[in-house]
Order: C-alpha cells, then structure tokens, then sequence
C-alpha cells in the first residue's frame, strides 16, 4: 500500500477488471529547490502535451468497443485507471506501483501485511524507452503485463531484465537497422547523427552505428542532446552543425527533443539539412512546419474540451460565450484533431485488445487452466477487424514492419506524410526495403536527391586512397598506375593487367598490346627484302654469265664446279635472310638460324678450298713438289662437304636438344609485345656463329698468306679483301645484336648477314671479272 498523500488518476472508471494507463499530458515540470525540512509539494507539471492525451482516448475507445462487444468478454465490464506521469520516470515508477499496490494510505506505524492482490491486470504505457524500463523492473516481480505502444528501445527485449514487459510496436533493433539501410540506398555515405540522452536514443543510435560502419557509412558526429540540457551544450552541438560538411542529419529523437532542436536550429538560421528521422518525431505534426495558427486553438479546444467559459479576446471584452458541452469539434485544426499518429493510436488499440483476448482465455478455460495472465498475453494470437494479425514473439516484441514517410508540403504550408515505401524485417536482406516510384520531396524541396559524401566518387581509372587520420569515407582518387587498370566505381585497387594487355589511357580497360615485329609492310623491312632480292639477283646473273661461259678455258680452268657451288650458296645467303622478315612462327624459328648457318658455313667452305687451291698451285711450281694431286677437284669437293656436314651436325644437335621458338617478350617496351624468335640454347646459337668465325678467320689468315704471290695468282687478294669484310660485319655485330631492342636486333642479323654476303659476292665476282678479261 502506497505511503504519503494519495494522487488520484487524471481518468477512470470503475468495472469488473480494472487496466491502468500511464502517459504525459504534459511534458516537463516546473523547476524547485526542496529544502528537505517541509514535505515537498506536488510536482507541477506543465507544457501539455496532446500526443499522449490522444493515445490514452485510443485507449479508452478499445475499451468502449470492448464494452459493448457480446463476443469479447461477455458480460464483463473494463475499467481503466490513468495517470499522468509529466514525463517525470520517478512518477512513473510511483504511479506503477499505485496502480500495483493500490491508493490507500497505510501508516509507518501499521504492521498489516500487503495480501491484496493488484489493483489492475495490465498497464498500458508508456509512450518512453527509459520510463518503461524503470517501471518494467518494478512490476516485473508481480508478473503483470506492462504494454508499451511507442517504446521501442532493443535494450526492452532482454526478458531477464524486463520478464513482463510487451509492446506493439517494433523493436529498435529493427528500426535502426531500417535506417541504415535507408541511408545507404541514396548513397549517403557521410552523415551527423544525433540522438536522444536516453535509453532510447543512445541504445538505437548505437545499432544504428554499427549497422553503418558494417554498409560503409561514416559517421561526421554524433551528439547527444535532451530538451533540458543547459545553453552552454546546446550551442556546442550549433557549432558542430555549422563546422560540419554532411548534408544529412540522421535523428533518433524523442518528439519532444526535436522539437526543441529545431527551433534552436531556427534560431541560428541552419537550414538545407536533409533529415532522417526516427518514428519517435517522423509523423508528428507539431514538429512539421504546420500553420502557426494552430497554436491559438489551443484555448479553445480545451474549453470547448471541458465545458469553460472563454473569452475570445481581451481587447472586446464584451464578446464572451458560453459552452454548452454540445460544441462541433470537426471544424479545428490542431495536434488533436491531427491524424497523422494513427499507426500509433492504432499501436494502444492492440494492446488494450491483446489484454482483452489474455483475458478471454482465462475466463473461458476450466479451473485447471492456469490464471497468469502474462503467460496468456504471450501466447495470444489473433486478428484485428482491419485484417492485422497480432501476437507477440518470445521477446514481447511485435513483427517488424515500418512504413517509409516522406514529409511533402501541400499549399496550405503544411506537410503531407507521405508513404513512399516499406520496411519488412521478415523478408531476407536483399527484399527487405522497398521504395515506391514516385517523387520524393527533399530538402529545401528539391527534386533532386542530395549529396552527402565526405569524398567524391573515385571514376574508374582511379583508386581510393585513406586520408591520414580521417574515416573510411574520406580519401583521395589516385590514377591508377601504366599498365593498371579499375573499371569499376570506388575501386580500393587497381588490377594489373595481363602480360599481353595493356591499360588504356583513361586507365579503365585493358586493351591488347601491339605485337611489333619486322615485317614486310614496314620501310626498315621493304628496305632489307629490296638489298636481300638485289643481292640475289646481282648473284644470279654473274651464274648466268658463268654458266655461258662455262666451256671456255678460263672458266674450266678455275674449277668451274666449285664457282658455281659458290654462287649457289651466295644465292642462299641473300634469300636466308629474308626468313628473319615477318611473323615468327615455330619453322621459321627454327629455320632462319639453320638455314643462315650452313649455308655461310657452305659459302665460306668455297672460298676456303678456292684460297687452298691457290696457295697449293703456287707450291706446284717448285721442282720436285707433288702436292696438286692431293687437292685436286675431288678433294675440294670433299673438304667443302666436310666442313659443311660439321655445321649441319651442329644445327641437328641443337634442334634436337633445345631448338629455337616464337617467344613474347614483354620486358622491352611497356605497351608493345616484340614477337621474336627465342635461341633455345644459347650455346648452339653461339657454336654456329663461332664456327662460321673459325672458317672466316682460317679462310683469311690463308688468304693474307698468299697476297704477295704472282699477278696471276693475285685471287688471294680478293679473298683476303672479302674476309676482312666478313670479319669486321661479324665482330660489330655481336654488340650491337646484344644492346638492339625487339625488331631491332632482327635488322642487324639480317643487315649483318647482307653485309657479309655482299662482301663475299665481291670477291666471287672480282675473280670471275678478272678471269673472263684475263
């Protein structure tokens, strides 16, 4: 039983089973200093407040229809027992245990123990996370019902702490959840946050928090802030606004606390923000810019509410009227008569009738049933006359399920609530949000959804790079680097792209590499193909000549048959080189370099048995000397086969072991692939070479021997001349071969190999010059 003075409901009315209500009608209190020597005053409540008086008439209303319904607890009656709580959680708590324990007053001195048994079967209320959770951990212990129609605090659905507690409304576990998603769904990836210094507040924006961090959104601020907080504070959360670059504001505040922000807002001229809003102010239209007119209908509501007498102005004070009880409230435009809480209003109406039906249950079961109505109202399950299903899951909440608002103003300068889409928890994730096609009113009312980003988007061709000590959301746009590529928005790397592409100049595709080699469209490669075909040409007419001339004397005499394996195999110099010319593909890899090989060796071979010849002509002319018939003809024929056959061998054993091949290389130039052919086995391509270079050196070093015989004999200086050439092409060619990138190194071979193969025809066409006009 309660102790000290007893305070009477603000509504009641008896019946058979009593609920008791807790709201505020008024939403602060008058300021006092108690001195602790006198009994304090009562708590004098002030600024009312219609929301709460509204959902206790919703309250009543399911009552009444209960009342009168013959199919709903026949033949009973409910009673109610409201209280005005003024905001105050400890008046809460002592009107919860008023409406528990009872009103009378029981002395210190009385020793009567408290049998009697609750005063009330459920209690509706409040509309406050952090009042219904002082109350819930009061009445918890007695195990009745508290049911909230507007708490929505995640922390309410620990059944440990608050065994008692339900509510029709969705938990903030949802809600907050609904709001980062929302957020993200218009790309805001930069917002303030602000919420209520409260249960509700600190609790939902910490879900809200972490929901966000998880989607990639960065949080500029977020501030705490109560409607009784001192200026000092409050102007600290103006200058945060003002410093701050985000242009939207996600708000879970109580109604009352936003109220009074935006009016500090107002004051300090901050305007253009694009608010997010929880349900605690979403739809209240106090808060929404209504006409200003509204607020002088407060008088006469309440006197055409109570039946006062009201005098319409102090200027006439002869105009006065008195009210009948019998006034038209449908023509008044206020908080009361507004409609747009009527999801909420809706929220009370279930509760009352989840308690209705816990009720019925009891009543109509036999003596064994179980009479705890908390464990009925748990298990109920039942639908509305509007269609709606409602029961409560193992955690006292409802299904989560919210309705998107968007505020539109209309031409009378009010805002329209506009249902612009849905939020169902029970769907999966990826369905959850829907928004309708249709317009959207943004801040300022623009047409366009607004911009809220710490960064601009990083364009493909671009990575993201953090700023040093700044969130996630702020970073810089850094191109991505040659040969790298991001073709998507946002990227955080840049792909390298394959050896064989190569990035565009936007740095957003991959685009395949050039293949470079020396071909036959090119100049350089026309150019080498003209000198290759010249040389053989210039080559077949001295055979042309030779051939019509080969029965003279002359001609047989300078062993006919080794000249024309000579001018055979200078013609095969010249066309070797152009297997270097064109696409390298696996034959010609393995062809141009063979095919070089022997046929130089076979040519050098030539000359060699020529410059032998000459040098063992000369020692025939000494008395007594037989050494002609040991390089005779046949014998020519058979060092030029045997020499050759060493090259050949050479090749055949490189081929087999590790032959050359088409090779990419992508090391030389960054954007061009140089299709060239790979030796293989880099010491079969230099035996090949060093051979040819033991022949030549031979070849000249017999051909300088014998550069002082007889005028007739004067060929030596020919070869001698010839080798020379040979020699010096072949030694320069080996650096500039090595430092020659790609298709580069292809021209000096062939130009080496022209070279060469001109100098060679030299001494083969000087000889053959020197014969026909000797």
């Amino acid at each position: 039983m309660q102790r000290g003075d007893p305070e009477n409901p603000q509504l009641s009315k008896n019946g058979d089973i009593m609920l008791g209500g807790i709201f505020s009608f008024h939403t602060s209190w008058k300021a006092r200093h108690d001195t602790y020597r006198q009994k304090p005053l009562p708590l004098e409540c002030t600024s009312l407040n219609f929301r709460d008086f509204q959902f206790a008439q919703a309250m009543l209303f399911a009552i009444e229809e209960i009342n009168n319904s013959t199919e709903l607890l026949p033949g009973i009656s409910l009673g109610y027992k409201i209280y005005d709580v003024c905001g105050s959680i400890a008046r809460s708590v002592r009107y919860a245990l008023a409406l528990t324990n009872g009103n009378e007053v029981l002395s210190a001195l009385s020793e009567a123990p408290c049998t009697r048994p609750a005063q009330v079967q459920a209690i509706m209320g409040d509309t406050s996370s952090s009042p219904c959770m002082a109350i819930a951990t009061v009445i918890g212990p007695f195990h009745i019902p508290m049911i909230s129609h507007f708490a929505t605090c995640a922390c309410l659905s620990d059944k440990t702490k608050y065994p008692s507690f339900l509510r029709t409304i969705p938990s903030d576990y949802y809600q907050s959840r609904a709001l980062a998603q929302l957020v993200w769904h218009f790309g805001w990836t930069w917002v303030g946050a602000i919420r209520t210094n409260d249960d509700y507040g600190n609790n939902g924006m910490a879900t809200f928090t972490e929901t966000a961090q998880h989607l990639g959104i960065c949080l500029e601020y977020s501030v705490s802030f109560f409607r009784t907080d001192p200026p000092d504070k409050i102007q600290k959360i103006i200058d945060i606004f003002k410093a701050s670059t985000s242009k939207v504001i996600v708000a879970f505040l109580s109604h009352m606390d936003m109220d009074v922000l935006i009016q500090e807002l107002s004051n300090h001229n901050l305007t253009g923000y694009q608010w997010v809003g929880s349900e605690g102010w979403i739809s209240d239209s106090q808060i929404a810019p209504l006409n200003s007119s509204s607020n002088e209908m407060f008088p006469e509501f309440w006197e055409t509410l109570f039946s006062c007498k009201f005098k319409q102005s102090k200027s006439s004070p002869g105009n006065q009227r008195e009210c009948t009880g019998h006034e038209d409230l449908t023509g008044l435009q206020n908080s009361f008569t507004d409609m747009s809480l009527m999801p909420i209003f809706y929220n009370v109406y279930k509760g009352v009738y989840a308690v209705a039906h816990a009720l019925h249950n009891i009543l109509s079961c036999n003596k064994t049933c179980n009479n705890k109505i908390l464990q009925h109202i748990t298990k109920i399950k039942f639908i509305t006359k509007e269609g709606d299903e409602v029961y409560f899951n193992e955690n006292g909440d409802p299904a989560a399920k919210y309705e998107i608002i968007n505020w539109q103003p209309t031409e009378h300068g009010i805002a329209d609530f506009v249902t612009v889409g849905l939020y169902d928890a029970s769907l999966p994730a990826d369905k959850q949000l829907h928004l309708q096609n249709r317009s959207l009113i943004w801040a300022q009312n623009s047409q366009q959804v607004p911009l809220s980003v710490c960064s601009e988007k990083c364009l493909p061709g671009t990575r993201k790079v953090l700023q040093k000590g700044k969130p996630v959301c702020c970073y810089d746009c850094l191109r991505c680097a040659e040969g790298e590529i991001s073709n998507i928005t946002d990227s955080i790397t840049c792909v390298r792209c394959h050896p064989e592409f190569w990035s565009n100049e936007r740095r957003d595709a991959c685009v395949k590499k050039e293949a470079v080699f020396l071909s036959y469209e090119e100049i350089m490669g026309a150019l080498l193909t003209a000198a290759s075909l010249f040389g053989t040409c210039i080559t077949a007419i001295v055979a042309f000549i030779f051939f019509r001339y080969r029965k003279t004397p002359i001609v047989r005499a300078n062993n006919s048959e080794l000249s024309f394996l000579l001018l055979f195999s200078l013609t095969l110099c010249f066309l070797c080189s152009l297997t270097f010319i064109g696409r390298p593909s696996e034959w010609s890899c393995m062809l141009r370099h063979t095919a070089f090989g022997i046929t130089f060796v076979l040519c050098i071979s030539c000359v060699l048995g020529k410059t032998i010849v000459v040098l063992m002509a000369f020692k025939a002319t000494l008395p007594g000397s037989n050494v002609m018939k040991w390089f005779g003809p046949t014998q020519q024929k058979l060092s030029v086969l045997a020499f050759t056959l060493i090259q050949v061998i050479i090749c055949i054993l490189w081929l087999t072991i590790s032959p050359p091949f088409p090779f990419k290389n992508f090391k030389e130039f960054k954007d061009k692939i140089i299709l060239e052919c790979a030796l293989g086995s880099a010491v079969g391509f230099w035996a090949v070479l060093g051979y040819i270079g033991l022949l030549a050196m031979l070849c000249f070093i017999l051909a300088f021997l014998a550069r002082k015989l007889p005028d007739n004999f004067n060929e030596a200086k020919f070869i001698t001349f010839s080798m020379l050439i040979f020699c010096a092409v072949w030694i320069t060619f080996i650096p500039a071969y090595v430092s020659s990138p790609g298709k580069f190194s292809v021209a000096v071979e062939i130009f080496a190999i022209l070279a060469s193969s001109f100098g060679l025809r030299h001494q083969s066409h000087s000889e053959n010059v020197k014969l026909f006009c000797g």
